[in-house]
């Protein structure tokens, strides 16, 4: 009976040195395998037999010692190790490495985890796994801030997602000259004479375009119905956009001062006031005409001129031509600068700033700005019923202190209008002065350092950091958090089921995942571009395996020397 307990015996070290060595096995087969978990074969003892039992000492007697036989092993549990691999760098995008603890959450046909990192993306531009499994994580609302709490199939529309963001904010840099002249002189521009066609009545802002005559020719009218009046002036030596007026039998000279203003940009608002007015007849006009008198804003930067075809009349009739009066002077320290806004749809729109000094005291200087832009669709299209300010979208004041830093501005948020443009509202834009100085220096320089919003843009990369947010690259530039990987972590991570292919399913003795963003509750980093490598290690694995083959070698010799020794059982016997 003794010698046949023993072939047990040494068959169930067969079995558990055969299992080490199968343990040992997938270990190093797995030695390359991205992310693998190596796992080790712990024995215990099989059961005891007990020959005789202890028994208690006393006065006459010491005690004994139980006496127990073993009857050989078997497996304890077979231990995942997972301690973290290698990082090593791939620089693909999609490969993504943890450091530390946790597992990505992917989901197929049952939400699973994994370490494996090495991911793709499918035809549809979802993150997956090798396997096809969608990777989990959080979306992000229209406002691109990550909605934590609800896990979704995580996609990177590389190549399809567009993206414009309507300008909000607009900051200047530079000094403006402290010792300029205070902006005082503006460009005067004065019409022809013009007269009433029957030589009598007085020209007012309600008489009729298409009665107005020059002096000389009260036959032939200035303007006739049904012709064009075109105005494409400039500014400071900058380009105005064309703007047009179609003329009609009831036009008047009041919509036509409106027209020079819009076309013009000149704010009747400002002060001084700017505008084109109706005066009496200059001194050498024939008796009972008037002219039409073009006023601009102080400063050299806001010189007015209509040189050339800068307004015509398509009715090829004489029109009327402007010159400048004798007191035309435009001068005093003034700056220009332009600089590119956008709206929703990113269209580009361009918006010019000029600033002039506007006084000067002993506790400091005061400029004034105009904020102007051909893209405001109030100003595109002269419509006469509507009372005009020309292409001005803003105007406001910037207050320096005797040391030349700014105290106070006023005017800072301009609006420029969209109307019937497709874009969802219109432009609201703060203009930041803080950073500008006004100290002495040989000119006045202003610039548009800092412009936010952007024009149409598609996604071209992507990154992802180490709290898993993933933010787009697109090509204009701009960059959005499309989403964030989400982590999972349990307490007792040695209860997961290994479902093969690197995948991981909770066990009765897991516990239930706990999942949240990457280095938050206890969770690890992400790692772009990177993958974890097995955790085997090749020189342990090389003893283990030593030491299992020698175990099933002396397993064997023990049933060999058992069966040898029934072999001469037998014989004696006989």
């Amino acid at each position: 009976m003794a010698l046949t307990s023993t072939l047990f015996t040494g068959l169930s070290g067969l079995n558990v040195n055969q299992t080490k060595l199968n343990v040992v096995g997938n270990n190093i087969a797995n030695v390359n395998t991205i992310a693998f978990k190596s796992s080790r074969a712990l024995f215990k003892p099989q059961f005891y037999v007990t020959d005789a039992g202890g028994t208690p000492a006393d006065g006459d007697f010491g005690g004994s010692n139980p006496s127990q036989r073993g009857l050989g092993a078997t497996i304890a549990t077979v231990q995942k190790d997972f301690s973290n691999g290698s990082i090593e760098p791939t620089g693909k995008a999609t490969d993504l490495a943890i450091e530390g603890d946790g597992f990505f959450v992917v989901r197929g046909t049952d939400q699973k985890y994994t370490r494996d990192g090495s991911f793709t993306l499918n035809e549809a531009n979802q993150l997956v796994t090798t396997g096809g499994e969608f990777v989990q994580g959080y979306g992000v609302d229209e406002d691109a801030n990550v909605q934590v709490g609800r896990l979704q199939n995580i996609d990177i529309p590389l190549g399809s997602l567009t993206q414009a963001i309507a300008t909000e904010n607009a900051t200047f840099e530079g000094n403006l000259n402290a010792n300029g002249l205070v902006a005082t002189g503006a460009s005067i521009l004065n019409s022809g004479p013009m007269m009433h066609a029957d030589g009598v009545t007085p020209v007012d802002p309600t008489t009729a375009l298409i009665d107005l005559r020059n002096p000389a020719d009260l036959a032939t009218p200035l303007f006739a119905a049904g012709s064009t009046l075109t105005l494409a002036g400039s500014r400071g030596g900058r380009n105005l956009p064309a703007l047009t007026f179609d003329i009609n039998g009831l036009s008047t000279v009041q919509e036509l001062q409106q027209f020079f203003n819009q076309g013009m940009t000149l704010d009747t608002a400002s002060a001084p006031p700017a505008g084109t007015a109706l005066i009496s007849a200059l001194p050498g006009d024939p008796a009972g005409s008037v002219r039409l008198q073009m006023t601009g804003h102080t400063g050299q930067a806001n010189a007015l001129s209509l040189a050339g075809t800068a307004f015509s009349n398509s009715a090829n009739s004489p029109g009327l031509s402007f010159t400048d009066d004798a007191a035309s002077n435009p001068s005093g320290e003034s700056v220009a600068t332009s600089f590119v806004a956008y709206d929703s749809l990113g269209t580009p729109i361009t918006v010019n700033v000029t600033a002039g000094l506007e006084s000067k005291a002993n506790t400091g200087n005061t400029w004034r700005f105009y904020a102007t832009s051909a893209g405001d669709t109030d100003a595109a299209t002269f419509d006469p019923a509507a009372v005009s300010e020309g292409s001005r979208i803003g105007t406001g004041t910037m207050t320096f202190d005797s040391e030349g830093r700014l105290t106070s501005s006023t005017g800072t948020t301009v609006v420029i209008h969209r109307n019937n443009t497709g874009a969802g509202s219109a432009v609201n834009l703060n203009i930041d002065f803080s950073s500008m100085t006004s100290l002495a220096s040989s000119e006045s320089s202003l610039t548009a350092t800092g412009v936010d919003g952007s024009p149409i843009g598609t996604l071209s990369a992507f990154s992802v950091g180490v709290n898993g947010i993933i933010t787009g690259m697109f090509d204009n530039g701009l960059t959005r958090t499309l989403g964030q990987v989400a982590m999972a972590t349990f307490n007792n991570p040695q209860g997961l089921q290994d479902m093969g292919g690197n995948m991981y399913m909770t066990g009765g003795n897991s516990g239930e995942p706990i999942i949240a963003a990457p280095l938050q509750l206890g969770a690890g980093a992400i790692r772009s571009g990177a993958l974890e490598l097995s955790n085997v290690d090749l020189s342990e694995e090389f003893i283990n395996l030593i030491i299992a083959s020698t175990g099933f070698s002396a397993s064997s010799r023990v049933i060999s020397t058992s069966d040898q020794l029934l072999t001469e059982l037998l014989n004696t016997s006989r």
